[in-house]
């Protein structure tokens, strides 16, 4: 599937009947040439976004993966990198791609850090939480930055109804829904459980000062509205 080095479709099959642990830990050797790697295009923009608001000390990607997001955080960082992430698999394969960065093997719905870092990103990890855990992980961000520290992640526009997009998000969510009431352990995976105000929402409620910036680069779509927003967290400094 996708390339030649691509996975399987049986191997896709088998993930997707696996946890979300295993699942990413069976993934983990050929994530980066599948889709569901952040593209580059992405986290530049991210990068770019972050620029005239740093320069930033120590950073912090949630769900790191296979370490993508340092892409985005070493040019606006000036201290260490840390990558956490709770697949053994695809944090062995972020230590070979990023030696120097730091990665730590944890839950991130209960992150072990406290006062940390100074910039924490995150790259298409929500739909991977249920609606009812993203405050304890807003929570955990929230504690592991220091004071006027800045969470950061791009969340796209929804797409209208009308386009073949929102159809294939709708069935892909149904289709995991199903899955998920009939076979255990349950794989979440899901598109549309993060909507913009609802994550303001949440920010909010664990303390952050909330902003959003149009991620121009990745264009703007028919209506004239961003394809994209780059949410700003803010922890108060005082």
């Amino acid at each position: 599937m996708f390339s030649p080095q691509g996975p399987s479709l049986r191997e896709l099959a088998v993930q997707a009947l696996s946890s979300v642990e295993r699942g990413y830990d069976l993934l983990a050797p050929k994530f980066d040439r599948t889709p569901f790697r952040t593209p580059d295009r992405v986290l530049d923009a991210t990068a770019e976004a972050l620029r005239p608001l740093g320069p930033f000390g120590d950073g912090l990607d949630v769900c790191c993966g296979t370490g993508a997001g340092v892409r985005a955080l070493a040019p606006v960082c000036r201290g260490g990198i840390t990558g956490v992430d709770f697949s053994a698999g695809m944090l062995a394969e972020a230590r070979r791609a990023h030696p120097d960065a730091a990665w730590v093997r944890a839950d991130v719905r209960s992150l072990p850090f406290a006062g940390a870092f100074d910039l924490a990103v995150t790259f298409g990890a929500l739909g991977h939480l249920l609606p009812a855990e993203r405050p304890g992980l807003f929570a955990g961000v929230h504690r592991a930055l220091r004071p006027g520290g800045l969470f950061a992640f791009p969340i796209g526009a929804p797409p209208p109804p009308t386009s073949p997009l929102y159809w294939a998000l709708l069935g892909f969510d149904a289709a995991m829904r199903i899955r998920n009431a009939v076979w255990r352990p349950p794989f979440v995976m899901y598109y549309r459980t993060c909507p913009l105000g609802a994550v303001r929402d949440d920010l909010a409620a664990a303390g952050f000062t909330v902003t959003t910036v149009p991620l121009e680069s990745l264009g703007r779509r028919d209506d004239g509205g961003p394809r994209a927003r780059l949410v700003l967290a803010r922890r108060p400094a005082a």
